[in-house]
C-alpha cells in the first residue's frame, strides 16, 4: 500500500450541494428476528439492508510456507483468517457505494472539520467527484459516519456484506472476474467512480466491495475466536480495512488479495491514497 504523498493545501471547498441518492434496493429477508422489521423498513436512501441471521467468517485456507513474503506481503495469506466460523449478526445497514469526494466535501463545508492532509484541492471536481474519497484517515471517516448519524461498519459486518449468507470468496461468487471490480487485474491504473462495476455487487447488492479502495472498519487487528495464529500486530493498535485497492499489493495484482475474508491493517491515524470507506447504520427497533 502507498503511502500518502507530502499534504498539499486545499484551495477552497465547494459551496454545499446537492448529493444524489440512488434509490435503496428492496431488502433481502431471512426467518432472522426481526422479521417485522425487515419486511415492512425501507432502507434508508442510498444503503441497503444486510438481513440478520448467520453467515461463515474467514477461512481455512492454508498458506504456502514463505509464499506471502515472496509477494510483498506483510502478513500470512489465509493464516489470520483462521478458523472458518459462523457469526450470526443482527440486521444492519450498509452503504451501497463507497463515500465520494463530492459527499465528503459537504461533511467538510457542514462541520468546518480540518480538511485531511491527503486530500487534494482537485477532488471535487466534476472528474473526481464520484470517485471514492480517499487520503483519510479511521478519524476522518469515523467522523464523517457519525455526522450523518451512522457508523464504520464492524469486520463481520463488511465480511457479511461481501459474502452472502452463502460464503462465497469474490462478492460475485467463488471465480475471480477482472471484469467485476477496479482490481489490479483490470489495469484501468486509477480509482473509478464509485459504482462502475454494477457486475461485481454483492448478493446484497452492495457495490465496489473488492477493488477501487480499500475501506475501514470500526474493528480492531484480533485474532479469530479459536485461532491458534500469534501476531504481534494484534491489539488495540491498527485498524482493519477490507477489499483491496485498484493497484493490487505492491507490484503483485494476484486475485488471492481480492477474497472477500482477506483481512489487511493499518495505522488507523493515517491516510493513504488508496483507502477511503463506507457507513453502516444499525436499525431502530419497531415499537
Amino acid at each position: 500500500m502507498k503511502r500518502m504523498p507530502a499534504p498539499r493545501p486545499l484551495v477552497r471547498l465547494l459551496p454545499a450541494l446537492a448529493v444524489a441518492l440512488l434509490a435503496a434496493c428492496q431488502p433481502v429477508t431471512d426467518n432472522h428476528a426481526p422479521l417485522f422489521f425487515e419486511k415492512t423498513t425501507p432502507a434508508p436512501p442510498g444503503m441497503v439492508l444486510v438481513p440478520g441471521g448467520p453467515f461463515i467468517m474467514g477461512s481455512d485456507g492454508a498458506d504456502v510456507e514463505d509464499r506471502a513474503k515472496e509477494f510483498g506481503a506483510m502478513k500470512p495469506w489465509y493464516l489470520d483468517e483462521h478458523p472458518a466460523h459462523p457469526v450470526d449478526l443482527p440486521p444492519f445497514y450498509m452503504d451501497r457505494t463507497e463515500v465520494t469526494n463530492r459527499a465528503f466535501a459537504l461533511f467538510l463545508h457542514a462541520t468546518g472539520a480540518a480538511v485531511p492532509s491527503g486530500w487534494t484541492a482537485d477532488a471535487t471536481s466534476d472528474e473526481n467527484g464520484d470517485k471514492p474519497v480517499t487520503g483519510v484517515n479511521w478519524y476522518d471517516a469515523n467522523r464523517y459516519c457519525q455526522w450523518l448519524g451512522k457508523r464504520l461498519p464492524t469486520e463481520a459486518e463488511w465480511e457479511k456484506a461481501a459474502r452472502g449468507p452463502d460464503g462465497r470468496e469474490y462478492p460475485w461468487g467463488n471465480t475471480f472476474d477482472a471484469m467485476k471490480g477496479n482490481t489490479g487485474a483490470t489495469r484501468l491504473g486509477d480509482v473509478m467512480p464509485v459504482g462502475h462495476f454494477p457486475e461485481g455487487a454483492s448478493p446484497y447488492g452492495v457495490q465496489d466491495m473488492v477493488g477501487n479502495v480499500w475501506e475501514w472498519t470500526g474493528s480492531w487487528y484480533q485474532p479469530y475466536p479459536g485461532s491458534d495464529f500469534r501476531s504481534d500486530d494484534f491489539g488495540e493498535r491498527y485498524r482493519v480495512i477490507r477489499g483491496g485497492g485498484w493497484g493490487g499489493v505492491g507490484h503483485y495484482t494476484l486475485d488471492h488479495f481480492y477474497r472477500a475474508a482477506y483481512r489487511f491493517y493499518i495505522d488507523p491515524s493515517i491516510g493513504f491514497n488508496d483507502a477511503g470507506f463506507r457507513c453502516a447504520k444499525s436499525p431502530a427497533q419497531p415499537s
